[in-house]
């Protein structure tokens, strides 16, 4: 399953949880990753890294853009 199906089914299955304390995010988020399978763990972890690529070449070209003004 490619980034774009993963991100679509995603879409259709969001899940969250409200904690009342940081123990309890952590406690749910650590069954959360742990009830998923090594490729959907795989898949989130590359999907992120695609997301941290973007953000880094758009402040590379804000950056570059903010340079030309001066």
């Amino acid at each position: 399953m490619g980034i774009r199906e993963r991100s679509a089914k995603r879409r259709t299955r969001i899940v969250a949880h409200r904690a009342p304390s940081f123990e309890d995010a952590e406690k749910w988020d650590l069954d959360f990753w742990q009830r998923q399978t090594p490729e959907q763990r795989l898949s989130a972890l590359v999907a992120i890294r695609e997301d941290v690529k973007k953000v880094e070449r758009s402040r590379l070209k804000s950056s570059a853009a903010k340079e030309e003004e001066s």
